[in-house]
């Protein structure tokens, strides 16, 4: 997911409205990227303390990583509606919430960016949704519409998704947070760059993580 990113280590993306699809979205645009305020880097590494702090130690922490997979998709990908297909079974599994997703659609180097920061690899995104997976609490992923389209000769694929989750947290944090997630392709229909945006502020979207929710453990 490439979402809940301030919770995650996943980019420092520049926003424009899009008209056509009517959500904020990342542009496939050259345009600068905005550097993330440094008081907002801080908490964001804060907030990976944290989730250490509450993992499970050492060995354990290791072995329950790797117990968590993507999913290797053998088949072939041929065209943009391969990777749609791809994504939308992706959401079906909520990959946001439960780090199993179809890395053969996603490019080795491919970028990885959302409101809060942004890094390089899938297999580094891979072990950022794992460490995420023990926090979730009744969580839900649901893909509201998905898209796809050509700009500057790009194809890309659009998608707009809803994410809510409590955090395993004793003072149970709601996370609650709608957004869009633009897949760039390459010439080989291999996404080469996951950019999210959110409905709210990278700012608000950490201050879910440390607001107590009053009904924990009901829906």
């Amino acid at each position: 997911m490439a979402a809940i990113s301030c919770f995650r280590p996943s980019s420092i993306p520049h926003f424009k409205r899009n008209h056509h699809h009517g959500v904020r979205c990342c542009t496939s645009s050259g345009d600068d990227k905005k550097e993330t305020p440094q008081v907002l880097k801080i908490a964001v590494n804060g907030v990976t303390e944290i989730l250490r702090l509450f993992s499970y130690s050492g060995q354990q922490q290791q072995q329950r990583l790797e117990t968590v997979s993507y999913t290797q998709d053998k088949a072939s990908v041929c065209s943009v509606d391969d990777v749609v297909a791809a994504l939308e079974s992706d959401y079906d599994n909520a990959y946001f919430l439960t780090g199993n997703f179809t890395s053969e659609i996603y490019a080795q180097d491919c970028t990885f960016e959302d409101p809060t920061i942004s890094f390089r690899g899938k297999d580094l995104y891979s072990h950022n949704l794992k460490l995420l997976v023990p926090f979730f609490d009744h969580p839900s992923l649901i893909l509201q519409q998905i898209s796809k389209g050509v700009k500057y000769e790009i194809n890309y694929v659009l998608a707009t998704w809803k994410l809510r989750t409590y955090l395993k947290f004793p003072w149970r944090p709601l996370i609650s947070i709608e957004g869009s997630t633009i897949y760039d392709l390459d010439g080989d229909f291999r996404i080469v760059r996951h950019a999210e945006s959110w409905n709210v502020s990278a700012f608000q979207a950490l201050g879910q993580l440390f607001t107590p929710s009053l009904r924990g453990n009901s829906e």
